[in-house]
């Protein structure tokens, strides 16, 4: 099926790969508040940008996965099968708590076989057609069995990050005028992949306008990318709460780049001068070739490089707290291997792009020009990806390159090596 995106009122098809005989997106509404405004999210550059799945844009099917790679060619021997000592326990009976509690019909379309395109079939705009449960259209009993997976799955401030960008895309909603079926807390939906087991693989996936979380399980294994998590706004007042978002981000690079001495600046900083999006790692972007930039960690001091991992851990961090130390193992392994590369200026108040990426872990984070939050008189928006980046607008990705995404590469051993 091809997966429609509708920008201004205007359908705009995406080409895809990836098919399914489920069918149980629901499609975006047309009316993008005053003005006719744009999808928030969409990816800039033209088609394939990398901010987000837009017109153009074009998944890889299952079977063509690569991953994201410096050439094209896939590092050998990153990852194994192995124990990791945490419990999934946990996670599985959540999850299929989840599943027993969905009618059979909604179960049917939010279910597919473990190696399924429906993997790649992901984005961050808020205008596209979605496969699965969607959470406004389930009962409170239903939403209820759906946080406590997602709280099994992700840590405290993973699920309280996750919950408040819901919330803000309601917020955004309200701010447009209301009438948006994507702008509010329960346009957000969860597929599964394979069935939840202590032993076999399986996974799912949560996702809706500014967060998509792809969790792959395979034993006592997870993979938790790629993980996208952005906003628009990043700070407001929903409801009576104030909610602000993307802080530890923020300050956790510049932390590390401000630990850095003039000339190592001079080698991480490529440009003071930002686009209104830089993100490359995005929805439709499986097989993207990212040559390093930056400067590689193997000569940072010890302090400056206790900066580096704490910033990876910031993202790392949102998964459950026990698996974010396997995985900040795996990061620590390859740390010498770890360049840091940043586009911008550099105060408190700056919005600027930076990248983390080594053979195991490729973190963005991208403070974007606004496209659906700002003058409500000159109609929200304030040039799209062409206008001036601002924190009120900021992406981030998490991804695990040379085929450690979705888990396929462990997928790969296991077939390999247990079938």
């Amino acid at each position: 099926m091809n997966r429609a995106l509708l920008a201004g009122g205007v359908a705009a098809v995406a080409t895809m790969t990836g098919c399914s005989s489920n069918s149980s997106g629901t499609a975006a509404s047309a009316s993008y508040g005053p003005g006719g405004r744009m999808p928030s999210g969409m990816p800039s550059g033209g088609p394939g940008g990398g901010g987000g799945m837009g017109p153009g844009a074009s998944e890889v099917a299952y079977a063509d996965f690569v991953g994201v790679t410096t050439d094209g060619k896939v590092v050998d021997d990153l990852y194994t099968i192995h124990s990791t000592d945490v419990s999934t326990d946990r996670l599985v009976k959540a999850a299929q708590a989840f599943l027993d509690g969905l009618t059979a019909k909604e179960r049917k379309a939010s279910v597919f076989e473990v190696d399924d395109d429906e993997w790649l079939a992901w984005s961050n705009v808020d205008g596209y057609q979605r496969e699965g449960a969607r959470m406004g259209d389930l009962t409170v009993k239903q939403r209820d069995l759906g946080y406590a997976l997602l709280g099994a799955a992700l840590s405290a401030d993973g699920l309280a990050q996750t919950r408040n960008i819901m919330k803000l895309n309601a917020f955004l909603g309200d701010y447009n005028g209301g009438g948006r079926d994507t702008l509010t807390e329960g346009a957000y939906f969860f597929t599964f992949l394979g069935t939840p087991s202590t032993r076999e693989p399986w996974g799912f996936q949560y996702e809706g306008h500014h967060v998509a979380i792809n969790y792959f399980v395979l034993g006592d294994q997870v993979v938790m990318t790629p993980t996208f998590m952005g906003s628009e706004p990043t700070s407001a007042t929903y409801q009576g709460e104030k909610i602000t978002l993307f802080r530890k981000e923020t300050k956790a690079g510049l932390t590390l780049l401000r630990s850095l001495t003039d000339a190592q600046r001079e080698k991480v900083i490529s440009s003071e001068s930002k686009a209104g999006d830089n993100l490359k790692a995005g929805a439709g972007q499986d097989n993207l070739k990212l040559t390093y930039q930056g400067l590689v960690a193997e000569g940072f001091t010890d302090a400056q490089k206790e900066h580096l991992l704490d910033l990876v851990r910031v993202y790392v961090g949102n998964m459950d707290d026990g698996h974010a130390e396997v995985k900040m193992r795996e990061v620590e392994d390859h740390l010498d291997e770890t360049y840091f590369h940043w586009i911008g200026e550099t105060k408190d108040s700056s919005a600027f792009y930076y990248r983390v990426h080594s053979p195991v872990v490729l973190v963005e984070y991208d403070a974007q020009s606004p496209l659906a939050y700002g003058n409500k008189d000159s109609g929200g928006g304030m040039g799209g990806p062409g206008g001036t980046p601002t924190q009120q607008h900021i992406h981030t990705i998490v991804r695990t390159p040379n085929g450690g995404d979705y888990g396929v590469d462990l997928l790969k051993l296991h077939l390999e090596n247990d079938h």
